[in-house]
């Protein structure tokens, strides 16, 4: 997730004027920004180009480089692995709650056509549920649907869809339930059940070197990828980083670590931003790749029809020409003849491409940028998929063209023995997809709005049973407090376009809202593990999935000594049937507080706390979740990243992701339900 505040010290909206002391910098200083920037002035690039090259070159020798890693043929995927989708596990279109399964090959059909295709995943599953009870994170993947064989499945169908599989470990998950294993060996063991090709280092720089041994010991062709800024001592066996709000010059800088190994990846993400032109700009102009994560451990946070368009064509450019990002001579800000505009050269076996940005709100056209002219070429505009406008004078050929405002160009000369049937079929797929081009850059809306879904019925009874807490209802104002989490509570996570980085994250937020109650009475404990099995033997009741479904009794009975204590490991749909068939319903979120907020303190729960489900499921066609109240008396220690856990006062709200049965079941919560008066 985060490195404190993701050095938020930097100024995002860097526009740096590098002066020339900067040239004179130690070459031989390791810490420099993750993006060394660009001077403003275009006569600073000569100079600044050759800084570049002395820092590389002193740096690898200081390092005693070893490209090693690089060049084996097992791990060699890493470098082009342009474009990785952040996906959620509990995602709905990714996992359909209705047939009980994954949807692998609708997921990958979308993602090609909003995106442009996708070259790996990141199969995410703990945070931000992990802490509720004592589950570890790789609990969280072993109660998927069909456990981690499940998962395999899972990975043979992107395999087949040639997309390469990763999973996440979170170092801080250190107060959960222990496996008696180190981690390590843990997480080894997942990776191969499931055939996983990498691991994303949540919150980590980089991982201790043994890593690297014990996985290559499980399965050969497993790699690395850290979450902050990958220091430079370790790009030898990380394969990948993420750019995670990396500042950026306005004359475009370049990545540290690509620069360093081109063969580097990195991923460009601002993961809470609408506008994603600047990660795009820097992946562009450094030969780097893209993170696309539009739902935010819960949050929606969709990309706009623009950057859409402008991903989806420079990944078949990026994916055609990965040789040229990865082993061709790379120059960077080339002189250009349009103010905004800027270009990175690439070249290699008599392939020449420049990557073109326009840093400007409104769009470029005429003449772009001139280069020396070379006989036997042809010239193409890749992004329009057509031959280049060129004007050819004193030896130079100047091209000519139009690069949309926050836009991309793409220029390309090859000899012309090199346009053959599949280099004009590729022409016309980049025609095709700049017909497609969308300037509207308007936050998308959800897929679906977000809609209450409510499953028990109204039940009415003129008198109030002793053990319910009659209430009076009416109209209501209602404040509730929550964790500023990323998954937020019940509209998403606040931090959309928020600068700094993660405002007050972690700290209490409220919520304040009007509601009409009718009369009701609310339990005064939760149902009990006694009650539940009195359900059971006269229902008969049998849930649909039963994986985790009431873990903890014996034998199809509760534990000794727990009859009294609230039922658990029961998910909303085993609520509501033991509600339905008591003559009663779930509480809303609303009614569970007001009513609670009328119990004396310390009263209200038994010998155990739990937390409570309430009749609260909401979707966005994304995220599924249900709002629990009342706390528990579990609680996770030992990092921030945990779900809320120990006594919470009827206030308190906590939004929790739903999945499947198999999932949602869980030690710490339980219910008790409310009747209409």
């Amino acid at each position: 997730m985060l490195r404190g505040l993701f050095c938020a010290v930097q100024a995002r909206k860097l526009q740096c004027g590098v002066n020339r002391q900067y040239f004179i910098m130690s070459i031989h200083a390791f810490p420099i920004e993750p993006i060394i920037p660009a001077p403003a002035d275009p006569a600073d690039w000569d100079d600044w180009r050759s800084y570049l090259a002395s820092w590389r070159e002193a740096t690898l020798a200081k390092l005693e480089y070893d490209d090693s890693l690089y060049r084996r043929s097992d791990l060699a995927w890493g470098p082009a692995t342009f474009s990785c989708c952040f996906v959620m596990l509990c995602d709905e279109t990714f996992y359909d709650a209705a047939s009980g399964r994954f949807t692998v090959d609708a997921f990958v059909a979308h993602g090609l056509q909003e995106f442009g295709g996708y070259d790996a995943v990141v199969l995410w599953h703990a945070y931000p549920n992990l802490g509720f009870d004592d589950r570890n994170q790789f609990d969280f993947y072993r109660n998927m649907p069909g456990g981690l064989a499940g998962l395999r499945e899972v990975s043979q169908a992107f395999h087949r869809q040639g997309l390469k599989v990763f999973i996440a470990y979170n170092p801080w998950d250190t107060g959960t339930r222990r496996d008696g294993r180190p981690d390590l060996e843990v997480l080894a063991e997942v990776v191969g059940v499931i055939e996983a090709d990498g691991i994303f280092l949540d919150t980590m720089r980089h991982a201790a070197p043994e890593f690297r041994a014990r996985l290559d010991a499980t399965r050969p062709g497993v790699v690395l990828e850290s979450e902050t800024d990958l220091p430079i001592e370790h790009i030898h066996n990380h394969h990948l980083s993420w750019a995670q709000w990396f500042s950026d010059s306005h004359a475009p800088g370049v990545l540290r670590n690509k620069w360093l190994e081109r063969r580097h990846m990195l991923h460009q993400i601002h993961r809470w931003d609408r506008d994603h032109s600047e990660e795009l700009h820097s992946a562009w102009m450094n030969g780097a790749g893209m993170l696309v994560w539009e739902n935010v451990f819960g949050s929606w946070v969709g990309w706009n029809a623009r950057d859409r368009g402008l991903l989806r064509s420079m990944l078949p450019i990026q994916r055609r020409y990965v040789e040229l990002f990865t082993h061709g001579k790379w120059t960077p800000l080339i002189a250009t003849q349009a103010a905004g505009v800027y270009a990175s050269q690439w070249e290699r076996e008599g392939i020449e491409l420049w990557t073109l940005v326009n840093r400007a709100e409104a769009p470029v056209a005429g003449e772009l940028f001139r280069v020396p002219l070379r006989p036997g070429r042809r010239y193409f505009d890749l992004m329009a998929g057509q031959e280049a406008r060129v004007v050819v004078q004193d030896d130079e050929v100047g091209f000519h063209g139009r690069i949309a405002a926050r836009g991309l160009g793409a220029y390309l000369a090859v000899k012309g023995e090199a346009v053959d049937k599949d280099f004009l079929a590729a022409m016309q797929r980049q025609a095709a997809l700049a017909a497609q081009a969308d300037a509207d850059t308007t936050f998308p809306a959800r897929p679906v709005e977000l809609n209450a879904v409510a499953h028990t019925a109204r039940h009415s009874r003129a008198q109030v049973p002793a053990d319910m807490l009659a209430v009076e209802g009416g109209a209501i104002e209602l404040e509730t407090t929550y964790r500023l989490r990323e998954c937020g509570l019940i509209d998403g996570a606040p931090f959309v376009d928020a600068w700094p980085p993660l405002p007050d994250f972690h700290a209490l937020g409220t919520l304040k809202r009007s509601v009409v109650l009718t009369v009701y009475a609310l339990d005064k404990a939760e149902v009990t593990n006694r009650g539940f099995q009195a359900f059971l033997e006269d229902s008969g009741y049998k849930p649909k999935h039963p994986e985790n479904y009431l873990k903890h009794w014996v034998n199809g009975a509760p534990p000794p000594g727990e009859n009294e204590l609230p039922v658990t490991y029961v998910d909303l749909d085993d609520a509501r049937a033991y509600c339905a068939w008591a003559g009663k319903r779930l509480p809303t979120e609303e009614e569970w507080q007001y009513a609670m907020q009328r119990i004396p303190v310390g009263d209200g729960h038994g010998q155990k706390r739990v937390w409570n489900w309430t009749e609260s499921e909401r979707h966005d066609g994304r995220t599924r979740f249900c709002i629990l109240k009342g706390g528990a008396d579990y609680q996770a220690l030992g990092s921030e990243w945990y779900a809320d856990g120990g006594p919470r006062p009827p206030e308190f709200s906590a939004k929790y992701l739903l999945m499947w049965p198999g999932l949602d079941r869980c030690a710490t919560i339980g219910f008790r339900c409310l009747i209409d008066l």
